[in-house]
C-alpha cells in the first residue's frame, strides 16, 4: 500500500493532496504532512482533506514509500538533515522544490529513487503543466506512478533535469507572467472606457480561444498572429508596437533571467 508524506505544506502540497483525493489515487488515510512550524496550517490540510500529521516520533515518515519534497529553497537544507535518519532504505524521493539537483537531494537523503518534478500554481485547479526528471534508480513501474499522481494535478512531461531550468522559467513562473499581461492589458483597457468587469471577460476569453486554437495544431503560433494580422489594420498597428517597444528582447530576458536564477538556487547546496 503507496503511503505518501509531504514534507512541507504549502500551496503546491495542497494541491497535490487535493488532485490525490480528488482523483481518488490514494485514499487520504495514507497521506500525512508535516512542515516546519506552522501547526495551524497542518491542522487545515486534515480538516480540508482528512489526511493525518506526521507525528513528533516520525512514525509515518518511516513508513513511508513516497516522500514529497515541497518545502521552500531556503528551508531545504535544515528539512533534508532533519528527515534523513527516519526514512526508509526503500522510499521514493520526489522533489518539488525549484533548483535543487538529484545529486544534491541524494548527498542529504542516499542512494535511493529520486525524481524533480516542477509544476505549477495551476495545480489548484487541476491544470499545472508539470515535467519530471529522474535518476537510474527509479524503476519503470515506480516512473509511472510518478507520472500518474503528477497527472491528478494537470499534465506532466518527462525532460532531461538539467532542462528543468528552463522549464521553470517557463512554465513553473509562467502563470505569473501570464497574470502580469492580465494586470496590463486590463489596465490599458479600462483606461480607454471599459468597465473593469468587461475588460476582464473579453481577455480571459480571448486568451482561451487563441489557446484552443494553438492546441489544435493546424499551424504555428507565428502563422496565426500572421492570420490575425491584416495588412494596414488595428492589430497590424498593434503589433508594431510591440516590436518598437521591444517586447519580444524583454520575454527572452524574463526567461534568461528565471532560469539562472535557478541555477543560483541550486548552487548554494553545492
Amino acid at each position: 500500500m503507496t503511503k505518501i508524506v509531504f514534507v512541507g505544506a504549502g500551496a503546491m502540497a495542497e494541491a497535490i493532496i487535493n488532485g490525490l483525493t480528488k482523483e481518488e489515487k490514494i485514499s487520504p488515510e495514507f497521506i500525512h504532512v508535516m512542515n516546519k512550524s506552522d501547526v495551524e496550517q497542518l491542522l487545515q490540510l486534515k480538516k480540508a482533506y482528512h489526511v493525518g500529521i506526521v507525528c513528533e516520533e516520525k512514525k509515518a515518515l518511516c513508513e513511508a514509500n513516497i516522500v514529497f519534497l515541497a518545502m521552500k529553497p531556503k528551508d531545504a537544507k535544515d528539512a533534508l538533515s532533519d528527515i534523513a535518519p527516519f526514512l526508509s532504505k526503500n522510499a521514493t524521493i520526489i522533489s518539488v522544490i525549484a533548483g535543487v539537483t538529484i545529486q544534491t537531494i541524494a548527498n542529504y537523503l542516499g542512494t535511493r529513487p529520486i525524481a524533480r518534478v516542477m509544476p505549477n500554481t495551476s495545480a489548484a485547479v487541476g491544470l499545472s503543466a508539470s515535467a519530471v526528471s529522474w535518476n537510474e534508480l527509479v524503476s519503470d513501474e515506480e516512473k509511472l506512478a510518478i507520472i500518474d499522481i503528477m497527472e491528478s494535478i494537470g499534465t506532466v512531461k518527462a525532460v532531461n533535469e538539467e532542462d528543468l531550468h528552463v522549464v521553470t522559467a517557463l512554465s513553473g513562473s509562467g502563470p505569473a507572467y501570464f497574470y502580469y499581461f492580465a494586470e496590463q492589458f486590463e489596465a490599458a483597457a479600462i483606461l480607454h472606457g471599459l468597465e473593469k468587469s468587461d475588460a476582464r471577460q473579453l481577455f480571459i476569453q480571448t486568451m482561451e480561444g487563441a489557446v484552443q486554437m494553438m492546441k489544435k495544431g493546424d499551424f504555428e503560433p507565428d502563422e496565426l498572429r500572421r492570420r490575425v494580422t491584416s495588412p494596414g489594420g488595428t492589430t497590424e498597428a498593434g503589433v508594431e508596437k510591440l516590436i518598437q517597444h521591444n517586447v519580444g528582447e524583454a520575454i527572452f530576458a524574463c526567461i534568461d533571467a528565471a532560469q539562472n536564477k535557478s541555477r543560483l538556487l541550486g548552487k548554494q547546496y553545492e
